[in-house]
């Protein structure tokens, strides 16, 4: 239905007015009875075979939906009514910013790739608080914080504080973006120096906190290797929980669309199918790097359930979707778990078998 019907009237509207024709409908949809209970009876299956624990946190299924579609956490119970193990919200920041000037957002649809320079626009994290008070989440929350565009890198770390202090009580994880290629000089937050300036007072908040919350940090896949491994050992000796890898990339690679139509759209990171091989190499990368000791969220171009399979094989603990989520539709986080169950069921055969 979602194929042949939905997407082909979403997309006839340019992508932030389908997003938020989408969200409207969502929003629609709790006033009309039974309406969420037959949406959770259509998608929200699960099976105790695909439950995981990680972080130390339990999670029903190891499929979840990555930062930017739920920008200001105001969506979490409505997507998660979709069958999501997880919902990461945000990015999140101190202070509400509009983003970046529009046309920002972009489909190539030939190529099931998105091309975004949104610039992190959001309500801030006070919007967030006052939702995840008001609304209990019924799915776990991983809260997407960054810094202010406004706020200078020198300074950002007072940023970061100041979301994880704000978002702690009401989330159940974060993820530290530190690699939006959108927000002029947040991806040289990568550099260690940096990094460990942002990240050391975050996990000094940390054990000021009654409840122990999972810090994961965000990686870009056009990160250099040895940028990455000094990333890694820096999770490794500080004591940070894992890494979602990655975000958005500025390649163009894998896209088949004229140059000049690329070049029309110009900057932004882009998502989606074409960026699948880059992000499954980094979930490789970073798993091997670390011997395993690390967990990794894998996110990027998925858009299958042999894919997330793939994906959880490289060394990814969990994935997340998004581009996927706009392609394929909500059945994807169902068809990825089936796939998933089915691979297990085939693998307990064979080994009875043999």
């Amino acid at each position: 239905m979602y194929k042949h019907f939905i997407r082909p009237i979403l997309f006839c509207f340019n992508p932030e007015t389908a997003h938020n024709l989408t969200f409207l409908a969502l929003k629609i949809l709790r006033y009309i009875p039974f309406a969420r209970t037959f949406i959770r009876l259509a998608y929200k299956k699960e099976s105790p075979a695909l439950e995981k624990e990680v972080f130390g946190l339990k999670f029903k299924n190891p499929v979840g939906l990555a930062g930017g579609l739920d920008k200001n956490g105001e969506f979490y119970n409505d997507l998660g009514n979709f069958g999501f193990g997880f919902i990461e919200i945000g990015s999140l920041t101190p202070e509400p910013q509009p983003g970046n000037p529009k046309p920002r957002l972009f489909r190539v649809v030939q190529d099931r790739a998105i091309i975004n320079r949104m610039g992190i626009n959001n309500k801030g994290v006070k919007n967030a608080v006052e939702q995840l008070k008001r609304v209990r989440p019924n799915t776990l929350i991983a809260g997407n914080i960054s810094k202010n565009s406004t706020s200078i890198n020198d300074d950002a770390s007072k940023d970061y504080e100041s979301a994880f202090a704000m978002l702690y009580d009401f989330v159940d994880m974060f993820v530290v973006n530190i690699s939006c290629p959108n927000v002029s000089g947040l991806s040289d937050l990568q550099d260690v120096s940096f990094l460990s300036d942002i990240v050391d007072k975050l996990l000094e908040l940390r054990m000021y906190f009654d409840e122990y919350r999972p810090v994961l940090i965000k990686v870009s896949p056009d990160i250099s290797h040895q940028q990455l491994d000094e990333i890694i050992d820096y999770c490794l000796m500080s004591g940070v929980d894992g890494i979602v890898a990655g975000n958005t990339t500025r390649s163009r690679d894998g896209l088949t669309l004229e140059q000049e139509k690329i070049a029309e759209i110009g900057n932004g990171g882009m998502s989606g199918a074409p960026l699948y091989a880059k992000s499954i190499e980094l979930v490789r990368y970073i798993h091997s790097q670390s011997k395993g000791k690390l967990p990794v969220i894998g996110v990027g171009g998925i858009m299958s359930g042999a894919q997330a399979k793939e994906m959880l094989d490289a060394g990814a603990s969990l994935v997340e979707i998004y581009s996927g989520f706009i392609y394929e539709g909500p059945s994807i986080v169902r068809n990825i778990k089936k796939y998933l169950l089915n691979s297990m069921k085939s693998a307990g055969h064979a080994d009875k078998n043999s």
